[in-house]
Order: C-alpha cells, then sequence, then structure tokens
C-alpha cells in the first residue's frame, strides 16, 4: 500500500470510513491528519456499527496504529467519551493510538462561541457543527491556542486554561451571555488530563519513522472537497484544509512521501448545512434519495440534502488533489431508480462553463445541463465483482470515471465490508 490517502471529493458524508476500513486491513499505520469531532466515519462490521469522530477508523482493525495529528482540533472531553465507548465495545485503544503534540485543543468557551456567531448570522448561517472547530481554529491562527503538550504539566496548562477562559468571558459579557466559571469548567477538564496526557508524542517523528521503515500508512481525510477553507465554496466551508495539501501541513510528512490519492464519491451527491448545492433536488425524487441512502449527518443526526451527481465539481476537486483513482460509494441507492441524471456542464446567465465559480453570489444563477443515463432496476448490493454489476450500473459508472477523468478502483454497494468491488 505504501502510503495512501483517502479524500472526499464532495461536501463530505461521501462514505470515507467504510472504504477507510476495507483499507486499514493493509495498513500498519492510519493518520487523521485535519479537523474535530465535527466530522463523523461510520463503519459497519456485521451487525454492530460504530461512528467514529476524532480516532481513525483503522482502530477497528486491530493490528493497525492510529495516529491523530497535529492538524486536528481536540476536544478533550469528546475524545475521553469515544475513547471509553470503543473500550466498551473491546477495542483496544491505549497501546494504539497517539495524539500529536502540536495538536491543538476545544473546550466549552469555543462551542459557546461558535454558537454565538451562528446566533448573530441569522438567515445567513454557515451550518457550523456547533462543535467549537472554527473558534478553536482562529485561536491557533491567532496564535493564542492551547497545545496537547501542555497537558504533560497541568499547572502551567491551568493558567493558559484560565487566560482563554478570561478571554472568552469578556466576549460572552459583552453579549449577555452567561459567563463560565474557572473552578467549575476545571473540575470537567481535570479527570480528562490525567486520561489523554500518556497518548501525547512527537507524531511527526514517529509517523516518518514508520515511512522510513517502510509501513504501509493510511491518510483518512475528514469533510470533503467542497468544504476547504481555501478550494470550497467560502463562506460556506469547514475551517480546515480538507485538500491534499492539508496531508503534509496536518501530519508533518513531506509530498514526496504520498504515493498514491484515493478520491471518494457517492454516485449522486449530499451536502448537510447552508451554502450553495447545484444539483440539489428538492423534490420527491431528493427525499427518496436521503430515505434510500439514509442521509442523516454521523455527527448531528441533521437530513442531508440530497441531488445528482455533478460532474463539474468532481472533476475540479479531482483535479485540485491530483486523485489517482476514484471509490465510488453507495451505487445501490440507486437501484430502483428509473432515469439517473448526470450534471456535465453549468449555465451561468447564458454561459456554458465547465469550472465551479470561485464568487458565491454566482452559485445562485447556475442551472445544471445534465444528462440523462437509464437506470438498472435491480439490486446490486450482492455483487461482488465488476461483471456482477447490470450493464447499465456499468455504462453509468463509466461515464463518471470519463467525466472526471479519474480511473475507478472500487465500487461499493452497501455498508458492510464485504460489499466492495475491487476493479
Amino acid at each position: 500500500m505504501a502510503s495512501t490517502v483517502i479524500l472526499g471529493m464532495q461536501w463530505g458524508d461521501e462514505g470515507k470510513g467504510k472504504i477507510i476500513d476495507v483499507l486499514a486491513e493493509k495498513a500498519d499505520v492510519v493518520v487523521r491528519f485535519q479537523g474535530g469531532n465535527n466530522a463523523g466515519h461510520t463503519v459497519e462490521i456485521g451487525e454492530n456499527k460504530f461512528v467514529l469522530h476524532l480516532i481513525p477508523s483503522g482502530i477497528l482493525r486491530q493490528d493497525s496504529q492510529c495516529i491523530i495529528g497535529n492538524g486536528v482540533v481536540i476536544d478533550l472531553l469528546g475524545l475521553v467519551n469515544e475513547i471509553e465507548e470503543l473500550e466498551a465495545r473491546n477495542i483496544k485503544i491505549r497501546d494504539r493510538l497517539q495524539i500529536s503534540n502540536r495538536a491543538h485543543l476545544v473546550f466549552k468557551f469555543h462551542k459557546l462561541l461558535d454558537g454565538l456567531k451562528e446566533n448573530k448570522l441569522g438567515g445567513k448561517m454557515i451550518g457550523t457543527t456547533l462543535r467549537g472547530i472554527g473558534p478553536a481554529y482562529a485561536d491557533k491562527i491567532n496564535r493564542v491556542g492551547i497545545r496537547a503538550d501542555e497537558l504533560k504539566n497541568k499547572a502551567r496548562f491551568k493558567e493558559k486554561f484560565k487566560i482563554g477562559l478570561d478571554h472568552y468571558n469578556r466576549i460572552f459579557e459583552s453579549n449577555g451571555i452567561e459567563l463560565l466559571d474557572l473552578e467549575s469548567e476545571w473540575k470537567t477538564v481535570e479527570p480528562a488530563i490525567n486520561y489523554i496526557a500518556p497518548l501525547i508524542n512527537d507524531t511527526v517523528l514517529s509517523l516518518n519513522k514508520a515511512i522510513a521503515n517502510e509501513n504501509a500508512v493510511l491518510f483518512e481525510g475528514a469533510q470533503g472537497v467542497w468544504l476547504d477553507v481555501d478550494h470550497g465554496t467560502y463562506p460556506f466551508v469547514t475551517s480546515s484544509n480538507t485538500t491534499i495539501g492539508g496531508v503534509c501541513t496536518g501530519s508533518g510528512v513531506a509530498p514526496k512521501h504520498i504515493d498514491k490519492v484515493i478520491g471518494v464519491v457517492k454516485t449522486y451527491t449530499t451536502r448537510v448545512g447552508s451554502g450553495p448545492f447545484p444539483t440539489e433536488l428538492e423534490t420527491e425524487e431528493g427525499n427518496s434519495l436521503r430515505e434510500a441512502g439514509n442521509e442523516y449527518g454521523a455527527t448531528t443526526g441533521r437530513p442531508r440534502r440530497c441531488g445528482w451527481f455533478d460532474a463539474v465539481a468532481t472533476n475540479y476537486a479531482c483535479m485540485v488533489n491530483g486523485i489517482d483513482s476514484l471509490a465510488f460509494t453507495k451505487l445501490d441507492v440507486l437501484d430502483r431508480m428509473d432515469v439517473i441524471k448526470v450534471c456535465i456542464r453549468y449555465d451561468i446567465n447564458g454561459d456554458i462553463v465547465s469550472s465551479v465559480p470561485a464568487n458565491i453570489d454566482q452559485f445562485d444563477d447556475i442551472k445544471p445541463i445534465y444528462e440523462d443515463h437509464p437506470g438498472w432496476k435491480c439490486d446490486t448490493s450482492s455483487s461482488r465483482s465488476w461483471n456482477d454489476l447490470p450493464q447499465n450500473a456499468q455504462r453509468y459508472l463509466s461515464r463518471l470515471s470519463e467525466l472526471t477523468n479519474v480511473k475507478i478502483d472500487i465500487v461499493s454497494v452497501g455498508p458492510g465490508r464485504k460489499q466492495i468491488l475491487f476493479i
């Protein structure tokens, strides 16, 4: 496997967790490099369903070591809960998980500010998960954040925690929000320090050592390209780089060590929260896709907006990330469709384009230009090879590969580990 990166090519929720879980069988190390517990990767193993938020999906493979890299912002209490839940289900954690000493931490005051900012936006809300991710990254950029390494010196950590809490209390006071009490908050945080501190390490060193020893490393992306703070549908984006550059900055691994980049895409498109969505179906067809695909957020439970496959956006995403191959997921969700549409170009006020506008206002003027594909009207969930798929399903996938200029490596036809086709 060498060093392989898994990235989402849409607005997140593409099914990366399942693909990562399958590939992690042959991985020595699995690395999370950006985002926080605003992400949710769902993995189904037999009758068991696991939803992971901070811990890499490789934790479900007993031989994989897992790393939470420096580019991740970590909710201490959320991480403790996640570890405890996995350990209660007999998943070994303690000798298999490392946390970067350079990763920044998320606290209650970050979450409160997140909610305050969203409320002030009113009808123009970003649609954040209210997990404090944006404010934590802002502290990082403003050079006032608290990093995981501080947990090793409790007295110094408490001093920095007080400075941060006092800063946010001044903001809350000016906005008429109840202030946080230092000692009360400290009683909540302190047990997590003792729990997490032993897991902290210089993961840049350990990860590069693993690569030097020719270990197979799998980099696990969270969210998707169109939520990237630089390349996404700004300002309706997350606060980190979900694209290929985030791998290097968020893990400390040089570009020359990345051997393969796999893009994960649904065979249709979904989005959670606010922001543009050119192929959205605000119709019964959209509702049917949602129910057939169980399109509800793993982290928030919010219903996902559903629409047709957008080849314009996906082609652009593949270009930005240098995608070597694609993994298509949820093909089985389309099994009942009579006709399946694919957006091949945009009509923007009469201009026919094959690229994605940077100006958010232009999205209001996009009219998708579709081509129709006949459905296959039969079950694909039991398919185990390309030749098992109906001819119309093969033609549909081949067309998506042609439109994105990237070959297909993997097709998923259901949530289970065995419901996957290697092409």
